[in-house]
């Protein structure tokens, strides 16, 4: 089964939420391919389950799955990386702590494998402290090459930086940014990120000279009465991605 994401001019690919089959075979449509659709391990009972009905969903859309925690939560890590070992997605979110763990289960490179680093306040440090016991601690703050060279030693594929509350940490993500180009690293904004600041957020990573950006874009797109992300939301980004 496809390992490998959709990228449109083979840079920016969509990870959004679905909360059916038949709205991630909707958003898969309405983005033409080029998007990852997010399940949420936070959504079951046990890892099992998450299996049997995520299986569905690959079959369904290319194995075009996105495993999350659910709202950044850590302590859903080690039921991520338990998934994701049966399932074989093209992309998984992880804490800081859980990737070197995750890479290991899944057995193989192809898989994109995220790690989870915060805003600090600061532009050029970041917050390490992601996993379930460090996020409880003071925050681990490191250089962003040093966050970068740390989960490359583990096996990662990617920065995923969140919470980015839209573009209210846009001077630290930049940093980021530039730092991923210079490590030739991939970058996943993530967090308060909305058909406003979409254009601005991939293109900052872009001009950066980020090679692939991963945009996440949750919440602003789902209605709220269904909890379904909408198709039309869906074609609007897929238009701006195809002016990038």
């Amino acid at each position: 089964m496809n390992k490998t994401p959709h990228y449109l001019n083979d840079k920016i690919c969509l990870n959004v939420l679905a909360n059916s089959l038949e709205n991630a075979k909707a958003i898969y449509e309405a983005a033409e391919g080029h998007v990852l659709v997010g399940l949420l391990s936070k959504n079951y009972e046990t890892v099992e389950a998450a299996i049997k009905d995520m299986k569905t969903y690959a079959e369904t859309i290319d194995n075009a799955i996105s495993v999350g925690l659910g709202a950044g939560d850590p302590h859903q890590w080690k039921m991520v990386a338990e998934i994701s070992k049966d399932i074989q997605p093209q992309h998984v979110n992880q804490v800081f702590t859980g990737v070197g763990y995750t890479r290991a289960l899944l057995g193989q490179d192809e898989t994109i494998v995220n790690g989870l680093i915060s805003p600090s306040g600061t532009a050029g440090l970041v917050k390490v402290s992601t996993g379930p016991l460090s996020s409880l601690d003071k925050p681990a703050l490191v250089p962003v090459k040093t966050a970068i060279d740390m989960l490359k030693d583990m096996g990662c594929s990617s920065v995923k930086f969140f919470p980015m509350k839209g573009l209210s940490t846009k001077e630290e993500y930049r940093v980021v940014c530039e730092a991923c180009a210079a490590e030739d690293f991939m970058m996943e904004p993530t967090g308060g990120i909305d058909l406003t600041n979409f254009e601005e957020i991939c293109r900052i990573a872009l001009e950066a000279g980020v090679k692939r950006i991963i945009p996440h874009v949750y919440t602003s797109i789902v209605d709220k009465e269904t909890g379904e992300t909408k198709r039309e939301d869906i074609q609007t980004l897929l238009e701006i991605m195809k002016r990038l």
